[in-house]
């Protein structure tokens, strides 16, 4: 190693995440829990040889355990996104001491995102503010959404319960079929597809008192298959969501419910793409989510979705992150089974062609990218109708999936890549906190620094400023 790798606090989260005490990682490790100790509070260097050992006994990956920043929910980059805001950005807090805290006391900065979060929704929505619970401004959505990213979008509970069902109710044609018959047989739940008038304003409901579950009759069929595997996760594992939400600790009934309904989520694809065969099939064909879309009557939504859960220990996918736009820009989705290189407060950076995919209704739009530290990414962009029918327009939504391009050699649709000579997009983060000078596309001036504006000439960003 060129450098020293000091890395107790990725050292510990790892420990603590398989719930084990030092004695026993020292064990496993042939180290002393002396020695260990050391590691964790920075006193000594990781080295080669026990990085290697920890990837062979954890199933760690090197490069992203040893990478700065790795593991921490907040990281370095949101951080960095919150003291820009003009409350802080007079504050000048150097970089380095972002990282630190990121890296050494994670919960810490997980609660400075949380205020963050909390004084952003205030001024969004005044009335909230003033009712004196300061809990209610953490949005049920902000809560449920850093949960899942710090469990980095896997469960393996759900995943081995899912996994024996699913293989179970395997169709060669659909599963809509065996989970119907598995909803009645077990359960006495008869499924029922009715006009969307006489469910109002919902998509699918459960009479309990009637033991019948209703489906609209607008929903597109791949969601209605999706319904029948929600209602059946319900039922099916009632007892082992209940108990993962009350670990949780949510601070709410909101909370609750949206974490509930979440997990729920979860378990359905699990449900319709058992995890060993979803990613036999993954690697089969190459990621190709149109093949995956057929082998599975999953829409390309839900299979794009299914590929940012693919964490299981031993048999991991290609680690991706997902996005889901609307038209005007709103996120309504956002997650990641590994770094995610894009603001976690604002949007997305205009280079990136995200929005570009609604311009090319149905076709997948790809793009090499690069964040100011480097990193490279494959994206795949493209639109997805909304689960119902309406009478109203603008029905489209698009998604953007990406990963690490040192992943992207595994992806059909990266094909007609030079992988090595290929040209990229710069990208950044939000404008606030994007450090890239010469930007055209910049839409606001970065905080914190001096704007560097001469009314004889005209540059090509807007808001040119200071370097350093």
């Amino acid at each position: 190693m060129s450098s020293k790798l000091f890395l107790g606090h990725r050292l510990r989260r790892l420990r603590r995440d398989h719930e084990l005490s030092q004695t026993d990682m020292a064990v496993s490790l042939a180290i002393s829990p002396s020695y260990l100790n050391h590691l964790e509070r920075n006193q000594r260097p990781v080295t080669a040889s026990l990085l290697l050992k920890l990837a062979e006994l954890y199933e760690v990956d090197v490069r992203d355990f040893a990478a700065n920043g790795g593991g921490a929910r907040t990281g370095p980059d949101a951080l960095a996104e919150i003291f820009s805001d003009a409350l802080l950005s007079d504050l000048g807090v150097p970089r380095y001491e972002l990282a630190e805290l990121a890296n050494n006391a994670p919960s810490i900065a997980d609660a400075i995102a949380r205020l963050y979060t909390a004084l952003k929704e205030a001024a969004r929505n005044p009335e909230l503010a003033s009712s004196g619970d300061a809990r209610a401004l953490v949005t049920p959505e902000n809560w449920v959404r850093d949960y899942i990213q710090q469990h980095r979008n896997h469960y393996p509970a759900l995943e081995e319960a899912a996994e024996t069902l699913g293989g179970a109710l395997s169709d060669p044609l659909s599963m809509s079929e065996p989970m119907r018959r598995r909803l009645k047989e077990a359960w006495g739940i008869s499924a029922k597809v009715v006009p969307q008038a006489e469910l109002g304003s919902v998509s699918q409901l459960f009479d309990a008192d009637r033991r019948l579950f209703l489906i609209s009759s607008q929903l597109r069929p791949e969601n209605r298959t999706f319904a029948l595997a929600y209602q059946l996760a319900l039922v099916e594992f009632a007892a082992l969501l209940d108990k993962m939400v009350v670990e949780a600790a949510p601070p709410d009934e909101g909370v609750q419910q949206l974490l509930h309904m979440s997990l729920a989520n979860y378990a359905a694809g699990a449900i319709m793409m058992p995890y060993g065969r979803f990613l036999a099939s993954a690697e089969q064909y190459r990621y190709s989510i149109d093949r995956l879309s057929g082998e599975y009557g999953a829409n390309v939504e839900q299979v794009a979705h299914r590929l940012t859960t693919l964490g299981r220990p031993g048999a991991r996918g290609v680690p991706f992150f997902m996005l889901r736009v609307d038209p005007a820009g709103n996120i309504s989705k956002r997650y990641a089974g590994e770094n995610f290189p894009f603001s976690r407060f604002g949007g997305t950076c205009p280079r990136w062609n995200l929005h570009a995919a609604f311009q090319t209704a149905g076709q997948a739009v790809t793009q090499l990218i690069e964040t100011p530290d480097s990193q490279r990414f494959f994206t795949v962009s493209r639109t997805i109708e909304r689960p119902i029918k309406t009478e109203l327009g603008g029905s489209l939504l698009a998604i953007g999936l990406g990963c690490d391009i040192r992943h992207a050699h595994k992806l059909s649709c990266a094909d007609v890549y030079d992988l090595e000579k290929a040209p990229v997009t710069p990208v950044g983060p939000a404008c606030a906190i994007c450090p890239r000078i010469d930007c055209a596309y910049r839409a606001t001036p970065p905080a914190g620094r001096m704007l560097a504006v001469d009314r004889t000439r005209k540059t090509i960003s807007p808001f040119p400023f200071v370097a350093g």
